[in-house]
């Protein structure tokens, strides 16, 4: 765990070695004040010495501003380094996830995932922060003042020694017991991500129902059951603080005692015992500061655990040794497929598929909800991998293709695709980054989102919402198949992507991807049977297997679900009528 988070340091390796180096150069300094005040007492003070007294006040003026130096470059130092290793940490992380195939970001969650690039990495900035600066501070701080504290005098120093035992064990038991609540915790707010977003996201859905209220009550008790195991936590090491005041108060107790005898008999002078005070406060502070970083790291160990886990993903999909990095055509074989999201060979959706598209055809695929159309053509692209058989594009298998660019060259379209935040132009552009605006006119005509487009008021300059949630379902499909042509691919799916516009518009739509694009292979999955009775062969799905393949004629008079299907929306069409 520490290796791999070690990792994101990098280049903030140079302040996070000058944070520690600063932090020794302030003990020392600090340690060597009350030294020279005990010469100065002893030899000063009482004998009425001034010039010694001047001598030695500027000696400790200096050893006061060069603490004071040490500690404010510390201080930079360590920020500057723990904020950097926390950009690191989201970046590597961010990129880690850019990564995943979708079985990687399932077994996650996205809330989960967002809580580990902030509040974790949140946590874990801080510790960095307290082990390079106060975790270097108060260990050299204990031992220093201790070596000068035994010099002055051994007897009572090792009235400290006692007490450092009782600590570590008070210490060792809070840990032990606060870790695994803290672990908890966390994965609590993942869950409470999860309700947030889901309720932000569908808000409309929300206030339509006016289901505000139990939306409220899922939230207080997600929070609750954080509120309480935080409570928890909060109460186990707040036995920290009782631990460590005791001791410290029972130290000065036991060193007065034993200091004022001394004096008393003319073994220990003024001035020792000035300085002693001052070592004996410095180390029981050392030892409070070490108590505090160790409940911090165990705060933020879960934080460490997790964000482990993310970058340790192993990952579902991999680019082969020696990638293949052209594709000759759109043609698409599954041979023997099989698949299953759980790697459950029990638990197959997609059952022993053989299909042949060459290229350039129209292919139309039907089915029942749970037939698995999705499935079957996310293969295709490498979303997922298949568990057996192979599927070929190009006569070739997509695990020999490099995956950017066997993904560059099949564009997907779903039934709820994504707009992002920007202009439409800029959303356009992801299909193609240096796409003309010639180009991105062509595409949009194709997708017959043109002549909407031109009716917006700043036409290809218009802002789109997060979410596309400033224009209609119809109107963010056409926008999402216009992208994907941008990027001129050999296969085009669209996976019930023209579900929210009108039969004449979906009919625009094939009719110009026939006269455009000729070469492109086009799946097109559909629950309307117009949309698919054109194509140059029509799949009929079930309950995961092919249960037919043939044209529109064909499966009309042999396929007894594509005639279901059929003479219902027939009929439904002629009621409608």
């Amino acid at each position: 765990m520490i290796k791999t988070l070690a990792k994101s340091i990098r280049e903030y390796k140079l302040p996070s070695i000058l944070a520690p180096l600063t932090v020794t150069g302030e003990v020392i300094m600090e340690v060597l004040l009350p030294f020279l005040m005990a010469d100065l007492i002893d030899y000063g003070v009482n004998r009425n010495d001034l010039e010694f007294i001047l001598k030695m006040g500027g000696a400790l003026a200096a050893v006061a501003f060069a603490a004071l130096i040490f500690g404010v470059l510390s201080g930079v130092f360590a920020a500057k380094a723990s904020a950097g290793f926390a950009k690191n940490l989201r970046h590597d992380m961010f990129y880690r996830i850019q990564e995943y195939s979708f079985a990687n970001i399932d077994k996650f969650s996205a809330a989960s995932l967002v809580t580990r690039m902030t509040t974790d990495v949140t946590n874990i900035q801080n510790s960095y922060q307290m082990i390079i600066r106060v975790a270097v501070r108060a260990p050299f701080m204990m031992i220093f003042a201790m070596i000068m504290s035994f010099r002055i005098n051994a007897e009572i120093s090792l009235v400290f020694v006692a007490f450092i035992p009782v600590i570590a064990v008070a210490l060792g038991l809070i840990i032990k017991f606060a870790h695994p609540v803290f672990k908890r915790v966390f994965k609590t707010y993942d869950k409470l991500n999860s309700i947030v977003q889901e309720n932000l996201h569908g808000i409309r859905v929300v206030k339509s129902f006016v289901r505000e209220d139990h939306e409220v009550e899922k939230f207080s008790k997600v929070s609750e059951v954080i509120f309480k195991d935080f409570s928890k936590a909060e109460k186990i090491i707040a036995f920290n603080m009782p631990v460590m005041q005791l001791s410290v108060y029972a130290c000065i107790l036991l060193i007065a005692w034993f200091s004022s005898e001394q004096i008393v008999f003319g073994t220990m002078t003024t001035g020792e015992l000035v300085s002693m005070m001052t070592y004996i406060l410095q180390i029981l502070m050392s030892l409070m500061f070490l108590s505090m970083i160790m409940v911090m790291v165990t705060l933020s160990r879960a934080s460490a655990e997790r964000i482990s886990e993310v970058l340790n993903e192993d990952l579902d999909l991999k680019n082969p040794d020696k990638p293949v990095r052209e594709i000759s055509n759109g043609s698409i074989r599954f041979e023997n497929v099989s698949f299953s999201y759980s790697k459950n060979m029990d638990k197959l959706c997609l059952k022993k598929i053989d299909l042949d598209i060459r290229s350039g055809e129209t292919v139309g695929i039907i089915g029942g909800t749970g037939s698995s159309k999705s499935s079957l053509v996310q293969l295709i692209p490498r979303l997922y991998d298949v568990t057996e058989g192979s599927v070929k594009v190009g006569g070739r298998d997509v695990r020999e293709y490099d995956i950017e660019t066997l993904r560059d060259n099949v564009a997907m379209v779903l039934q709820k695709n994504v707009l992002f935040s920007g202009s439409i132009s800029d959303n356009l552009r992801w299909g193609n980054p240096d796409a003309t605006d010639e180009e991105i006119r062509h595409a949009c005509r194709l997708a017959q989102a043109e002549d909407f487009i031109e009716r917006m008021p700043d036409k290809y300059e218009t802002n789109i919402e997060q979410g596309g949630t400033n224009v209609s379902g119809g109107q963010r499909q056409r926008l999402c198949i216009a992208r994907a042509l941008l990027k001129k691919p050999k296969i085009l799916i669209l996976d019930d992507s023209t579900s929210a516009v009108d039969t004449k518009t979906d009919k625009l739509i094939r009719k110009a991807f026939m006269e455009e694009i000729p070469d492109t292979t086009r799946i097109i999955i559909a629950q309307r049977i117009s949309s698919v009775q054109d194509a140059d062969k029509i799949i009929v799905m079930d309950k995961g297997t092919i249960n037919g393949v043939g044209t529109h004629d064909e499966l009309l008079k042999t396929n007894k679900i594509y005639q279901e299907v059929y003479y219902s929306q027939q009929k439904g069409s002629d009621e409608n009528g």
